[in-house]
């Protein structure tokens, strides 16, 4: 069995430089190779705060290198179809930054590709990886709260307006829908499976990108999960298990959580803190991408693709009510 597997991490925007600092925390299990940026000096200027000795001036450059074995896509999402295909391609196993894709469309195009080429793939969705929220998957299993209800989650942030980034520019698949609300979207999916119905709201700001957006998500077993998201409000980040017989409140940040308040009937609150101890949380998904290779296995159990591409097709359903398409969406 392979002792360690080699990376390369495609883009060198903020996310990939968290990943990057994650993988070099677990040097003794994973060997950060290769980075590909569409310059060289950036490419160098990355590889040099991370000790990567590959620095590639093209992202097909590092699809090539037959020594990288698993490919991190770090690019906007716009261009995630793209970037996943060519290193599929390639004989690459490949960890996709989310949204997956802008569509569900797209996420079948490339689950089917992985499938046909038998390589290992996997949405970069890092929240469900986190000891807490694997800790909550346990609580729930064992009827901890009584029969579950359902989830308030908010995601707020406010991140600065430029027209030009990936947050607000319409063309790079702008929008909290696909931006923040999709982690809620998730959360609420592996811990319910997929919605029998969906309903939302959205306010859409200058540069036509949703800047608020409000859904209402009803699941077989009578849950319902509401969910908030903003990127031009203040900071709000906490949400809410409801069950019959209590509640647990994931403290802010709940999406990469370190603390969370569980109440029971008749019972005094219980604070549980689990500490990261030095990771920034990305190297859980890091792991798992590896366990699961060196398993044989194609896909993650905690995050497989038909669940992915279910996601996806719930968040086209929100667009489609709102009658909300991207540019190059309606190029196809």
């Amino acid at each position: 069995m392979m002792e360690k597997l080699s990376w390369a991490v495609l883009g060198t925007g903020k996310i990939s430089n968290r990943f990057a600092a994650a993988l070099n925390h677990i040097p003794e299990k994973a060997e950060f190779l290769a980075v590909g940026s569409r310059n060289q000096e950036t490419a160098n200027a990355f590889g040099d705060r991370y000790n990567i000795p590959r620095r590639y001036d093209s992202y097909p450059k590092v699809a090539a290198d037959p020594d990288v074995d698993i490919v991190y896509i770090g690019t906007p999402g716009v261009f995630h179809l793209r970037d996943v295909k060519m290193c599929l391609n390639a004989g690459k196993h490949v960890l996709c930054e989310k949204a997956f894709t802008i569509n569900a469309g797209e996420a079948q195009a490339l689950i089917n590709l992985a499938r046909k080429k038998r390589l290992f793939l996997m949405e970069a969705m890092w929240t469900r990886f986190f000891p807490i929220h694997v800790k909550i998957r346990q609580m729930l299993a064992e009827g901890l709260i009584g029969k579950v209800n359902g989830i308030t989650i908010n995601f707020i942030a406010k991140p600065p307006f430029d027209p030009n980034n990936r947050f607000f520019n319409i063309n790079l698949g702008a929008g909290v829908l696909l931006d923040t609300a999709s982690y809620g979207v998730s959360w609420a999916s592996s811990l319910f499976g997929q919605p029998e119905a969906v309903t939302g709201l959205a306010v859409f700001g200058e540069s036509g990108a949703d800047d608020q957006t409000s859904l209402v998500l009803r699941y077989p077993g009578g849950q319902l999960v509401s969910l908030m998201s903003s990127q031009i409000s203040y900071d709000d980040k906490d949400a809410v298990i409801f069950g019959t017989s209590g509640k647990i409140i994931v403290h802010d940040p709940w999406y990469k959580p370190t603390r969370m308040t569980v109440y029971l009937e008749g019972k005094q609150p219980e604070e549980i803190i689990m500490p990261l101890k030095g990771y920034n949380g990305y190297e859980f998904e890091a792991m798992e991408v590896m366990n699961c290779i060196k398993a044989g296995k194609l896909e993650s159990q905690i995050m497989p693709l038909d669940e992915t591409l279910s996601i996806m097709k719930t968040l086209d359903a929100v667009r489609q009510q709102w009658g909300h398409s991207y540019p190059f969406e309606e190029q196809d």
